[in-house]
């Protein structure tokens, strides 16, 4: 299955620009209970702010970084993936670049955004469903 088939049907994806407050991106997370937004800049993503970026920067700074923009604090460059890519690859790929969040991009366009909790929900399904399709096959012999 790829990313594409994933994101199907989902509503617009939560973001926040640049210039956004840190107190403010911090706000937005918690209220929509997300543990990352994709950040831009002019419309076109320029990094991941997440709550690692949250807890980096207050051992760094302190209660002040509340003060700082995400654009100071974000995690740039995002690493992204298209809409093509499969599932398991793009599992691969946060594993090994210990990431749990990926914009999907298509072209300059951000057209979703999946987090690694999206990716091991379908594939614990599929496995579920596989099994699921063995005891029955098993049975039925």
């Amino acid at each position: 299955m790829t990313i594409a088939r994933l994101i199907e049907g989902r509503d617009g994806v939560v973001s926040c620009n640049t210039g956004t407050s840190v107190s403010d991106a911090v706000k937005l997370l918690a209220e929509q209970r997300i543990g990352a937004v994709p950040v831009l800049e002019n419309g076109k993503i320029a990094g991941i702010f997440s709550e690692r970026d949250v807890v980096y920067q207050l051992a760094q700074h302190g209660p002040a970084m509340l003060e700082k923009t995400v654009g100071e604090v974000m995690t740039s460059p995002p690493i992204t993936v298209d809409p093509g890519t499969d599932v398991l690859d793009a599992l691969g790929l946060m594993t090994r670049r210990r990431i749990r969040h990926l914009p999907v991009m298509q072209g300059d366009a951000m057209i979703g955004f999946v987090s690694i909790g999206d990716l091991v929900k379908h594939r614990i399904e599929r496995i579920v469903a596989e099994a699921e399709a063995m005891r029955s096959y098993i049975q039925s012999a």
